[in-house]
């Protein structure tokens, strides 16, 4: 059964499901036996046309009201761990299939704790004034395409 999220959010939502689209083509990557690669450079294309800018938006607009919260803490410690994960997969001449497996993981994981946890809680904590500045901060920017062509998932 789909999320009931409020409106100001939704921009985020959906760039989620673009998230878990992100790990399900690396999933079928390696059960296809894609060259890591090729797995690699997409991973690098992601973050930096989806997942830099998505995260910096979280950081600085959705979670700036409430930076000393556990919640919102744990979601700053798995930006800080999924963006480890990135750099040691890109820092890699050819990465490893269990690091390819840990992103897909963490980011997965990271997406299902936002959606199920910090964001109905933050619908909660946020007044209707915030969550509606919140929105207009986040649809002020542009909108992140994945427009990768090599579908090495396929």
């Amino acid at each position: 059964m789909p999320i009931k999220r409020s409106e100001h959010l939704i921009r985020l939502s959906r760039e989620h499901h673009s998230g878990l689209l992100f790990c399900w083509k690396i999933r079928q990557g390696l059960k296809k036996n894609a060259d890591a690669e090729r797995i690699k450079k997409y991973v690098e294309y992601f973050w930096q046309h989806d997942l830099a800018d998505h995260f910096r938006e979280e950081e600085d607009i959705l979670f700036a009201f409430l930076k000393d919260n556990d919640k919102v803490k744990k979601a700053f410690r798995e930006h800080v761990e999924i963006k480890a994960l990135i750099d040691s997969i890109t820092e890699n001449a050819t990465p490893e299939t269990g690091q390819l497996i840990d992103l897909a993981d963490a980011v997965d994981n990271h997406i299902r704790y936002e959606e199920r946890e910090l964001f109905p809680y933050l619908e909660t904590a946020f007044t209707p004034e915030q969550l509606m500045k919140i929105g207009e901060q986040l649809n002020a920017g542009p909108s992140a395409a994945d427009n990768y062509t090599d579908e090495f998932w396929r």
